[in-house]
């Protein structure tokens, strides 16, 4: 190819020292790629091969394909590659990452409502392999699953008649108006229609069962006679739904469980966050053995809010309820898995839960320990203080409620870089400030807390 300029000369398209800086391009490029280890050698380096038992052939491989790569691009020497590998490589074979909840939420529902108890974790590992989950040893025939998270629960709240378990406290409503109501109708108080979460409402879940809803009162008032108004012979049950993550104040009016007990109709109390006993500090949260001595047929319930389990549908109440709904043919889609039976066993049985340790945490003992990390972070340099906090219970539960904290306050840009770490700690953002509140975090994670914060600082 040749090119003419306005003087008729003949002049090469491209200049001699053009082709000389490519052709030494290209013959970098080949370098390189002949410097390239092949993927079965770097495999078969020992630190490699020793991952791979722990986290699998195809995670490895995959990393030191990445790593090859980049040394293609010159980002990296060969010799770096099994490195480059290694540091991509996690800890385990599951994307998770733990996270340090310094929220000041004690059930974060972004990070997995209640953490277990060491019992329950225990339990979990115990579960992996095989078990007894629906063998009966002694006779060698096969035995009611989960029958010992099923009889601890019984022993927990013996005002029910029976108890059933299923995936998550949704799952639990889903079954009991399926079970009871499909094809009639399901009385609510319309200021009970809730929305659950991530755009879940009540009244979708509900029919998607085939039940129909019939709401009676308005949205803030509703009465008695409202109900028995509504009763009638296609009427299934009535749903009393506890608003666990929203108050309404003012001029209300709702109908308690024991005077709904006295239609002529069953009553479900769905009270959403799980207490089985009255609480002390959360004298307003309905719990199932008052719910159930004050008349409801059916009470349902999650295990991983104020339980303090892992996620878990309850359901408790009259044994013939129960009996249908454990025979409907849902409730075996629904059912719980034996990891999931085994730490609720454990959490039912067990030592105090880490939910219940928060909850009962000293706000003097929590100044101190923010005090102590303070004063640790001030003789590094780090912009650090000591200030009063306000923690929440979280996972729709006791909403109102605040718990008196105390928190490590930090510069917001603080927030990001202990978000990204490793591991993550959690805090939030308030007055411009990040601020790590220590009421969900036991006193043996300061420690993590303090080299968290130290290896941020090193990294703004």
């Amino acid at each position: 190819m040749v090119l003419t300029d306005t003087a008729g000369a003949m002049e090469p398209a491209v200049s001699f020292s053009a082709v000389r800086a490519a052709s030494s391009t290209v013959a970098w490029v080949l370098d390189r790629r002949r410097q390239v280890p092949r993927t079965d050698a770097v495999l078969a380096d020992s630190r490699l091969a020793a991952v791979t038992e722990r986290l699998g052939r195809d995670l490895v491989k995959s990393a030191v394909v990445d790593a090859q790569q980049r040394v293609r691009d010159g980002a990296i020497e060969p010799e770096a590659l099994v490195d480059e590998a290694l540091a991509a490589l996690p800890d385990e074979a599951c994307s998770l990452r733990p996270v340090l909840n310094a929220t000041g939420v004690l059930l974060h529902t972004n990070l997995g409502r209640a953490p277990l108890s060491e019992a329950a974790r225990e339990a979990i590992q115990l579960a992996s392999g095989t078990t007894d989950v629906e063998l009966d040893l002694a006779t060698g025939a096969r035995g009611r699953r989960g029958r010992g998270a099923v009889a601890a629960l019984a022993r927990l709240v013996p005002d029910a008649g029976d108890v059933h378990i299923v995936n998550n406290g949704a799952a639990a409503l889903v079954l009991a108006a399926t079970a009871l109501a499909a094809g009639r109708e399901i009385l609510i108080a319309r200021g009970e229609m809730v929305e659950i979460g991530d755009g879940f409402r009540l009244p979708d879940l509900i029919m998607s069962t085939g039940a129909r809803l019939r709401e009676v009162g308005t949205t803030n008032r509703v009465t008695l006679a409202d109900y028995a108004e509504a009763v009638g012979p296609d009427t299934g049950f009535v749903l009393k739904v506890h608003p666990s993550n929203f108050v309404v104040t003012g001029f209300t009016a709702s109908v308690p469980v024991r005077e709904l007990a006295g239609l002529a109709v069953p009553v479900v109390a769905d009270i959403g966050s799980g207490l089985l006993r009255p609480h002390p500090l959360l004298p307003d949260e309905p719990d199932a053995a008052t719910s159930l001595r004050d008349g409801a047929a059916l009470v349902t319930a999650s295990g991983d809010k104020l339980l303090g389990g892992p996620q878990a549908g309850l359901l408790l109440g009259r044994a013939d309820l129960v009996r249908t709904l454990g025979r409907h043919p849902l409730a075996r889609a629904l059912r719980v898995d034996k990891l999931t039976l085994a730490a609720f066993e454990a959490t039912l049985v067990g030592p105090r839960t880490p939910t219940d340790g928060a909850l009962y945490a000293d706000v003097g003992r929590l100044r101190a320990r923010a005090s102590a990390l303070a004063d640790a972070l001030r003789g590094k340099g780090i912009d650090a203080s000591t200030v009063d906090s306000e923690a929440a219970v979280g996972g729709g539960g006791a909403p109102g409620v605040r718990l008196a904290s105390a928190a490590v306050s930090l510069p917001s840009s603080y927030a990001g870089t202990l978000r990204t770490g490793h591991p993550a700690v959690l805090g939030r953002i308030e007055r411009e400030r990040c601020l790590l509140d220590l009421r969900a975090l036991p006193p043996d994670q300061d420690a993590v807390v303090l080299a968290a914060v130290l290896d941020a600082a090193g990294r703004s």
